[in-house]
This record gives structure tokens, C-alpha cells and sequence, in this order.
């Protein structure tokens, strides 16, 4: 327990934390008050906060346990230097570097000691020179020199502060200590030998590092990490579970136990595309996402998910049964029992999810239901499954006419119309969006349904890059101050059509 607080406070020592350190020390300290080391310790933290009295406590405890050690002295210097005592710091270095004459701790003590000492005093005095202070029976001077101001000595430097020194460690600590660099060695030499791919070396020398440190996660994190290179995934799995385990007992950082999972996790997709299981491996990466959101392990999730989802369409895909459901749908269709025809289309999708038919077919009911943003994804799917099928135009066509988007109804249909020039239902689209048009021009259409198209043709990102181009902005303005100047821009093809974009959409009425 002694050497658990010791070890606490030299890890607060170390971080400048010399409250804590000095707690620890006193924990410490009611549990072995014969160790020499445990006061000389508290001492070093004291003297750090400047509680130079209570240093030199326990810095003459340290020398009265053990006269013959010499960082004892070491201590007891710089209580006393910390005090202005530079005489008394001066024999304590002398004292310890009698015992130890190569300490290169106390030969720099004893050299602040010595300049410490040599420093004048604001009265002139050297700090050792009390001796020499003139006796009441001197002469006054003149009564011309009284009136002579003084001249001003040189304020006197202040006395250096010791430094911390580094703790003191028993023999177990230093081995321990020596243990630990030697297992970063090896975890180098690993990392090193992974980079080059040589994977039989890196798991060699993470193997050793554990070996020599089983206080580090990390050596088990990076040899799991190889193991998965190594399509050795059982074992990486095994080290992951070790290193979770590990980790909670030492109370590790949670982004290394979030790590230790999100490579079990990796090593459990591995095997899931063989076994076809993603479960458990989603199970792992949303436990390590618990322990530590990191961009990688849900990316990772994600994959495992997509990849899940892409396995389960391909168990379910049966192109038989989805044209069964298909023809079931269009039955129903027929009997205008539109939300069960849905059911069915949606069934077929499930069992073949490209087939550009069923998406038309659903995307036909949508909008018999009055469901036009449902219905125009489903018809802009149909032609992204298949540009050439004609019938996805006059669906998306006639739910955009039916959306009062007449501008883009008649793109649709013209497009349409390059495929078929003579299919009457496309043909048929196009003149009822002209019709449209030409009613807007001819202000048919009440104000408020005027109102509406326009704000909705606000809300098309091509619009709104016409209405903010200078060309076009001057265009506009010359249609309505100076009408010869708009005949010539009508000239240019880029213009036409720009202009018809918005006589289109309604954002501009041709009389």
C-alpha cells in the first residue's frame, strides 16, 4: 500500500501537481514512517510550493534516518537555501558530497549555496559578514556629509530557488522502470517491422514487449492488428478480449479499449463475409463507439451494416416471385385498390430491386393517391435503373405537371420524345404544359396560383443562377425599357433558352 502511494505521488511530482504529490507522500508515510526515501520525497514536493519550514522537516528526518545517504543532504540544502540560510545549505551539500563526492546534484546545489552566501546584503555586507558592523562609538561624520544623501547600493539579487530533483526509487521501481523502456523497444522494433509488412518479426517483438510489460494494452492492440493482416482473425479476436479485460483492471484510457473492440470488431466482419454473421460485429464496433465516437469505427459500422443489408437482398432475391407480386399489383391497380397494390409493388422490389417496371408501376399509384413526392422518386428511379425506358418519362412528366412544375414536366416529356418521337402520350404532355404556359401569359391563372408557381420556381437552383447572372439581369431589364435591344439578345441561343426557362417556369410572362 506505502509503495501504491508512493508511486502515485511520484507520478503527481512529475506533472508539477506537488499538492497531491505531497498528500500521497504523507499517505505513504503513515504507513512505513521508517522509510528514509518517503521523507526525502515529501520534502522535495514541500520545498516546490515554496513550504521551505515543513521541507526542512523532513529533510532532517531523512538525515536522522539514514545519516549515510546522500541525497538526505541534498534535501536539507535546499530547505535551507529556500530559508536564506545559504551557511547552512553550504555545510549540508559539503556534508552529502563527503559521502558521495561524484553527485553532480550536490556539487550544483553546493555552487548556489556558495553564491547565495557571497551575495551582498542591501547594507553592504557580504551574507557571512555580520562581524564587521561598525561599534556605536564611531565618529559621526561631518555635518556637511549628513546632509549628503547616501549613495545607492545595488538592491541584492535574489537567492535561487532550488530545483526539483527527481524522485527517489527503490530498486523494484527502478527495474520496473528499466522493464517498461524496454518493452517500448520492442513495441518500436514492431511497429517497425509491421510498416515493412514483416509481420512473423512484429508479432516477435510485441510478444516480448508483453513479456516485459503487461501494464500496456497497447502491445496487444498492435499484435491484433497484425494478426489481422496475418487473415489470423481467431487469434486477433483472443488478444482484443484480452485487452479489454486488461484494460478495465488498469483502468485504462477508454479510447485504447475502444480500439482493442473496434479491431475486434474488424476481425469479426472478416469472418462474417464466410460465415455470413454480421451481428456480432456490429454489436462490437457499437460497443466501441460507447466507449469512444471515433469517425473510423463508425465508418467501419456502416460498411458492416451496408454489407449485411446487401446480404440479405441477395438471400431474398427471387425474380420469379417478384414478378408474381407484380402482376398482383397490377390487378389491383386495375381495381383501383391502390394502397394494396403498393403493398405488392413494394414486395416485388424487395425480391428484385432493379426492375425499372415496378418502380413505375408504384410510382403510378403514388400518385393516384395524391403522393407526388413518393411518386417522383419512384419515377426518377425507374430512369436512373433504365434511360430508355419511355414509360418512366410521361410518370415523372405527368407528376411534375400535376406539381404545377410545367417548365420541368416539359423538359421531361421532350426528353422523352428523343427516345419516341411519336409517342402520343409524351406528345400529349407537351401540349398540355404549353397550354399551361400560354395561360400564365395570357394572365388565364388567378393571382395566387400565379403567385405559387413563381415561388416554387424561386426554390430551382437553375432559376435562381438565371435571375443572379449580370448578363441575363440586363437582358430582363432591356425587355422592359428598351424592347430593340431585347430582339437582339433573343439573337443568341444561350439567351433563348435561358428565357424560356422562365417563361416556363412563370417567372416571366411573354404578351
Amino acid at each position: 500500500m506505502a509503495d501504491e502511494a508512493k508511486a502515485k505521488g511520484n507520478a503527481a511530482f512529475s506533472t508539477g501537481r506537488f499538492e497531491e504529490a505531497a498528500r500521497h507522500f504523507t499517505d505513504a508515510i503513515a504507513l512505513a514512517p521508517g522509510n528514509h526515501v518517503l521523507y526525502s520525497n515529501r520534502s522535495a514536493a514541500l520545498a516546490s510550493l515554496h513550504r521551505y519550514s515543513d521541507a526542512l522537516a523532513d529533510a532532517e528526518k531523512t538525515v536522522e534516518l539514514k545519516p549515510d545517504w546522500a541525497k538526505g543532504y541534498s534535501r536539507l540544502g535546499a530547505a535551507h537555501l529556500g530559508l536564506g540560510d545559504a551557511a547552512s545549505a553550504v555545510a549540508a551539500y559539503e556534508k552529502g558530497l563527503a559521502l558521495d563526492p561524484s553527485n553532480e546534484g550536490l556539487k550544483a546545489g553546493l555552487e548556489d549555496a556558495k553564491k547565495a552566501a557571497a551575495a551582498p546584503t542591501p547594507s553592504g555586507r557580504s551574507a557571512e559578514g555580520s562581524d564587521s558592523e561598525p561599534s556605536q562609538s564611531t565618529p559621526p561624520p561631518p555635518p556637511q556629509q549628513q546632509q549628503t544623501p547616501p549613495p545607492e547600493t545595488k538592491a541584492r539579487e535574489p537567492e535561487p530557488e532550488p530545483e526539483p530533483e527527481p524522485m527517489d526509487l527503490t530498486d523494484e521501481e527502478k527495474e520496473r522502470k528499466e522493464r517498461k523502456a524496454a518493452a517500448q523497444k520492442e513495441k518500436e522494433a514492431g511497429n517497425a517491422a509491421y510498416k515493412k509488412k514483416d509481420f512473423e518479426t512484429a508479432i516477435q517483438h510485441y510478444t516480448k514487449a508483453l513479456e516485459l510489460d503487461d501494464e500496456d494494452i497497447s502491445y496487444l492492440t498492435n499484435r491484433a492488428a497484425v494478426y489481422i493482416e496475418m487473415g489470423k482473425y481467431d487469434e486477433c479476436i483472443k488478444d482484443c478480449d484480452k485487452a479489454v479485460v486488461r484494460g478495465r483492471e488498469l483502468r485504462a484510457d477508454f479510447k485504447m479499449i475502444a480500439r482493442a473492440l473496434t479491431r475486434k470488431g474488424t476481425a469479426l466482419a472478416k469472418l462474417a463475409k464466410c460465415s455470413k454473421d454480421y451481428d456480432v460485429a456490429i454489436e462490437t464496433y457499437q460497443k466501441a463507439l460507447t466507449e469512444h465516437r471515433n469517425p473510423d469505427t463508425l465508418k467501419k459500422l456502416n460498411e458492416v451494416e451496408r454489407a449485411k443489408k446487401e446480404l440479405e437482398q441477395q438471400e431474398y432475391y427471387d425474380p420469379k416471385i417478384a414478378d408474381e407480386e407484380r402482376e398482383k399489383g397490377n390487378e389491383l391497380f386495375k381495381e383501383q385498390k391502390y394502397p394494396e397494390a403498393i403493398k405488392h409493388y413494394t414486395e416485388a422490389l424487395r425480391r428484385n430491386p432493379k426492375d425499372p417496371r415496378v418502380y413505375s408501376n408504384r410510382a403510378a399509384c403514388y400518385t393516384k393517391l395524391g403522393a407526388m413526392p413518393e411518386g417522383l422518386k419512384d419515377a426518377e428511379k425507374c430512369l436512373e435503373l433504365d434511360l430508355n425506358f419511355t414509360k418512366g418519362y410521361t410518370r415523372k412528366g405527368a407528376i411534375q405537371f400535376f406539381m404545377k412544375e410545367y417548365d420541368k414536366a416539359m423538359e421531361t416529356y421532350q426528353a422523352g420524345l428523343k427516345l419516341d418521337p411519336n409517342n402520343q402520350e409524351l406528345l400529349d404532355g407537351v401540349r398540355r404544359c404549353i397550354e399551361q404556359i400560354n395561360k400564365a401569359n395570357r394572365g388565364e391563372i388567378s393571382q395566387d396560383e400565379l403567385q405559387e408557381r413563381q415561388n416554387k420556381a424561386m426554390q430551382d437552383p437553375e432559376i435562381q443562377n438565371i435571375l443572379t447572372d449580370p448578363i441575363m439581369r440586363q437582358v430582363l431589364v432591356d425587355f422592359q425599357e428598351n424592347p430593340r435591344a431585347a430582339q437582339e439578345h433573343l439573337k443568341n441561343p444561350g439567351v433563348m433558352q435561358k428565357i424560356q426557362k422562365l417563361v416556363s417556369a412563370g417567372i416571366v410572362q411573354m404578351k
